[in-house]
């Protein structure tokens, strides 16, 4: 079976498998780590929305902080002219 531009995880009775979740970790252990960004930003676009990433979940917990501990200025506080 020939597929252009396409590699072939693994072959068996003829068929195409379909990548485990293994075979991509095991793919992406062996990525240059210089083409590491540009992995992440494919496999981004494949994680819906409405999911919170772990720096954004981190983001909000530094946000709630700040203002437990009253470093925030408020909306009205703020001289907007």
């Amino acid at each position: 079976m020939f597929f252009p531009g396409k590699r072939l995880i693994k072959i068996e009775r003829g068929f195409v498998m379909e990548a485990t979740r293994q075979q991509l970790r095991n793919i992406i252990d062996i990525v240059d780590s210089k083409e590491l960004d540009v992995l992440y930003q494919v496999l981004i676009k494949f994680i819906p929305e409405s999911i919170a990433m772990t720096d954004e979940i981190n983001a909000i917990r530094l946000g709630q902080d700040e203002i437990r501990r009253g470093e925030t200025i408020k909306h009205d506080e703020i001289d907007w002219d």
